[in-house]
């Protein structure tokens, strides 16, 4: 596998010099800066390739920008309203700018509203340090007492709609702010200027779009850019839904394997594949994380590693962050069968054969707690996660290893 780090850009708390440091071996980065649906210069795009390539002391970084996480899609595009057709030809000019500059590997996601959602950003771990956490029940109180959302009750089994009711009853009101905040971290915009009647409003636009409504636009999209990507020789890897079940009332189509083969199938091209996240798809008990690596292998062109802890059964369920190796999904399975695609596409003589992955998210430990950051991406949680990572590549590469796997 290819080892990268994800750089939000000259204003990331890690800085290029700290991910030399870590050893790796690219970068994932975006334009965020540049609003959803406008065209990404090449101007722009170089100046990014411009920040990464030299270390503070102005020497060579020997580090470039390989991952384009993410390209977003607009909302318009998604809802197929407004300027939802002039997005798409954006979309595929900012496809040939990435391409004539060497991108050829472009995450997004169709998630409707949301781009995640957690009730906790900073939930404290027996061992001191802290991590994101979804808790079912503090959900159900923001969206049955906080947002008020009509009918929201309906969303919920009896058992969760009680508790969530005692749960909102507990809490202060900084509580009730704090957890408004976190649910809509994940939302577009600025957290701080989003009130709970803009949240209404943005929901509200999906009234008339169910699931199967979404995918239908979801494959008009893929019908109009991945013909470009195909000619660019571009590869677009969908991120999965997180988490991977309905929530707010808003539809779903990127959560399971029937979803991948569903949209996989659609446009059945190798520029339209799939971002594996280890993470997002461990919430669920029913994605079997090897299963889907050797299932859609060819087709997937980035990887997300990180470990979620599933705290009890059903879906869906409460889950928080966990230690790279410490989670519910069998991490050691998930590598083997990375490692084992990534021969089987050599043997092939495809160019591709080296799968970029990331260390997602991670805990936050030692140096994190004292220092403010993006949500999820603490610097040493990070590190650790990769080191255990590499560890198991490591392990797996090894002769021993390979004769015992046989």
């Amino acid at each position: 596998m290819r080892q990268t780090w994800r750089w939000f850009g000259p204003h990331d708390q890690a800085s290029v010099d700290d991910m030399r440091q870590a050893g790796v071996e690219g970068v994932v980065s975006a334009l965020h800066h540049i609003p959803t649906g406008e065209i990404w210069s090449s101007k722009e795009i170089r100046r990014r390739q411009d920040d990464l390539s030299r270390l503070k002391d102005g020497s060579p970084s020997g580090l470039a920008w390989e991952v384009v996480e993410s390209l977003p899609v607009s909302e318009d595009i998604k809802k197929q309203t407004g300027d939802w057709r002039a997005h798409i030809e954006n979309y595929k000019q900012s496809l040939q700018h990435l391409s004539e500059n060497g991108l050829e590997t472009i995450c997004y996601n169709f998630m409707p509203v949301l781009d995640w959602t957690r009730t906790d950003l900073a939930w404290k771990l027996p061992h001191g340090g802290d991590c994101m956490r979804f808790d079912l029940i503090d959900f159900a109180a923001f969206d049955i007492h906080i947002l008020q959302r009509k009918n929201a009750a309906a969303s919920f089994d009896e058992r969760i709609v009680a508790k969530a009711e005692e749960r909102f009853a507990s809490m202060d009101e900084h509580r009730q702010r704090e957890l408004a905040r976190n649910v809509t971290g994940g939302l577009p915009g600025s957290t701080e200027s989003l009130t709970i009647e803009d949240v209404r409003q943005l929901l509200a636009q999906y009234d008339a779009i169910d699931s199967e409504r979404l995918r239908t636009h979801y494959v008009t999209f893929l019908e109009e850019v991945v013909p470009v990507a195909e000619k660019l020789g571009v590869r677009l890897c969908c991120h999965p839904d997180d988490p991977p079940f309905p929530l707010l009332g808003l539809p779903r189509i990127m959560s399971t394997e029937d979803d991948f083969e569903t949209m996989l199938n659609a446009v059945d091209s190798p520029a339209n594949g799939l971002t594996l996240c280890s993470g997002s798809l461990g919430a669920r008990p029913d994605n079997d994380l090897a299963g889907l690596m050797l299932r859609f292998g060819p087709r997937v062109h980035f990887l997300h590693l990180r470990n979620v802890t599933r705290e009890e059964a059903g879906i869906p369920a409460s889950f928080h962050e966990a230690e790279h190796l410490g989670g519910s999904t069998d991490m050691v399975a998930f590598i083997a069968e990375i490692l084992r695609e990534e021969k089987r596409r050599k043997v092939e003589g495809r160019q591709d054969h080296q799968i970029p992955m990331r260390p997602d998210h991670g805990q936050r430990i030692v140096d994190d707690l004292g220092r403010s950051g993006q949500p999820g991406y603490p610097i040493i949680g990070r590190l650790r996660g990769l080191a255990e990572l590499r560890g198991i590549m490591t392990a797996l590469a090894h002769p021993i290893a390979c004769q015992m796997d046989h």
